[in-house]
């Protein structure tokens, strides 16, 4: 056995090798994509001022692969995408200094899944703060992400059922007004116990859609109060926040006698549970369906950061929520004219 000095030693040696692997990996991504970038930035402008047409890229693939046949990753469709790169995001400065920071295949999936370039600089952000991978990114762009973040956001603009107190703004704009946990796989009718375990048990994906500041505590976590034992279904921290997460399951819509039990809940975890450096717990009240005029009623009178949200089984139609989204932007642009 080596002695514990040698240990550390060459545990330090190990993560210098590491490190450095990471910068190497990071250097010729930004050398690949540059060498995209500028590619693109030839056939835009070569389109623009010169004689070339589109037909010029397809030649331009044959030509590569006929002539130099070891360089790989230049065939049509991807000339097609550097061109666009280029074009894309040429004029924005907002993302000069993001592009470099992931790789071609997020591009890729950006630029073929997204339409306008508010929703590109969103998931390219989001991407970025994430540190999403390929997988995890092309995710949260199907399942509509970006679409039900706005159309929260735009009912926290007309002081709906998310933002009932301004006080709480910061801790709403963590928080979707619709989850889709069509990972879970459930059956359209399911019980709660069917539905906590089911995320228990794919608990990652679960994080990835709330959000990765998230760190799961515990399931039916249990509070003492007197001598009744009362049990929250899914305790989590929030690290941006700093504070406790309750999350409820209802399998039925939205009933008002939630607000008091979750209250309940967090005053409990406040007093028992809450370390003195943390911000007050925080509700989220995960139903089936919600009706929001009775949702802004029951938090009217509700001093307490609670989120009432509902959730889906299956993905949602994102055409349906592009609408919606586009019926939230002219009523606000409306009410501001007014």
């Amino acid at each position: 056995m080596l002695p514990e000095n040698i240990v550390k030693d060459f545990k330090n040696i190990v993560l210098e090798i590491k490190q450095a692997h990471i910068k190497a990996l990071q250097s010729v991504n930004t050398v690949l994509l540059t060498l995209y970038w500028n590619v693109g930035k030839i056939i835009s402008e070569k389109i623009r001022i010169s004689n070339w047409g589109d037909s010029v890229i397809e030649g331009l693939a044959e030509y590569i692969k006929t002539n130099e046949p070891e360089i790989t990753g230049f065939n049509r469709r991807n000339l097609y995408r550097m061109r666009e790169f280029y074009e894309t995001y040429t004029e924005n400065e907002k993302v000069s200094t993001l592009w470099t920071q992931l790789s071609w295949s997020h591009h890729r999936n950006i630029l073929s899944k997204t339409k306008t370039i508010e929703e590109k600089e969103f998931y390219m952000l989001l991407a970025v703060k994430e540190k999403y991978s390929v997988r995890e990114l092309e995710r949260v762009i199907d399942s509509g992400y970006y679409e039900r973040y706005m159309l929260s956001d735009k009912k926290a603009f007309f002081n709906s059922a998310i933002a009932i107190h301004p006080k709480h703004t910061e801790i709403h704009q963590q928080f979707l007004d619709t989850y889709s946990l069509e990972f879970l796989q459930l059956p359209k009718t399911h019980s709660e116990k069917d539905l906590q375990q089911a995320i228990v048990e794919n608990l990652k994906d679960f994080i990835l859609e709330i959000g990765k500041d998230f760190s799961f505590i515990g399931q039916n976590y249990r509070i003492q109060v007197g001598n009744k034992d009362f049990y929250v279904d899914l305790l989590f921290f929030h690290r941006e926040l700093q504070c406790l997460v309750v999350f409820e399951l209802k399998v039925t819509e939205f009933k008002p006698e939630y607000i008091s039990k979750m209250d309940f809940y967090l005053e409990a975890l406040d007093r028992q549970i809450k370390k003195p450096h943390e911000n007050p717990s925080v509700g989220v009240i995960l139903c089936k369906d919600k009706d929001d005029e009775i949702v802004e009623i029951a938090l009217s009178r509700s001093l307490s950061p609670t989120m009432i949200a509902k959730y889906e089984i299956e993905l949602i139609n994102k055409d349906l929520l592009r609408k919606k989204l586009h019926e939230f932007y002219e009523l606000k642009n409306n009410i501001i004219e007014q």
